[in-house]
């Protein structure tokens, strides 16, 4: 069975597990799966390849090294999917961005938490991505404290949970 098969069998957290174990600590399994979580045109390949894929990251955060480019045009694309940029925000948070794309990933996190629209999982993450990059440019706390307390009051308790969280460390 392929792993595009694989993919299609069901969307479990088994599966996702099973494709997870699959990829191991090999990097060509893993860009595999990258290919198709970039380029197949099934939207239900590409929404269930995202799970997988983001708990590789973490297992294996070198594995996305030379992908950073092509992950941020992906979430750039009117229309993207919520599970789509929900795993991609999940595993840009276990990774240290290069630094040429700080500037692009910190303006894509700031309009994810200052977005009305925006699900309250993907705002977490881009909480998280954003406090990150906070320790090394400390000067853009101010503008991540204020859009959090503008927000607090229209917020989700998975967003006030992170962001107090977050106001605390930045306030220590």
């Amino acid at each position: 069975m392929s792993l595009r098969d694989t993919i299609l069998k069901e969307h479990s957290k088994a599966n996702c597990l099973k494709i997870v174990n699959w990829v191991g600590d090999d990097q060509k399994k893993f860009n595999e799966l990258l290919r198709l979580f970039l380029a197949d045109e099934n939207i239900c390949v590409v929404q269930r390849a995202s799970w997988p894929l983001s708990y590789a990251v973490e297992a294996h955060p070198s594995f996305i090294r030379s992908h950073f480019s092509k992950l941020l045009k992906n979430l750039r694309k009117p229309g993207l999917q919520d599970a789509v940029k929900r795993n991609t925000l999940r595993m840009l948070q276990y990774t240290d961005v290069p630094e040429r794309l700080h500037g692009e990933l910190m303006n894509d996190c700031f309009a994810y938490i200052e977005s009305v629209t925006e699900k309250p999982a993907i705002k977490a993450f881009a909480l998280t991505i954003l406090y990150n990059l906070s320790l090394q440019y400390p000067d853009i706390r101010p503008e991540l404290k204020t859009i959090i307390e503008d927000r607090w009051d229209y917020e989700s308790a998975a967003f006030r949970s992170r962001a107090r969280k977050i106001l605390k460390a930045i306030a220590s």
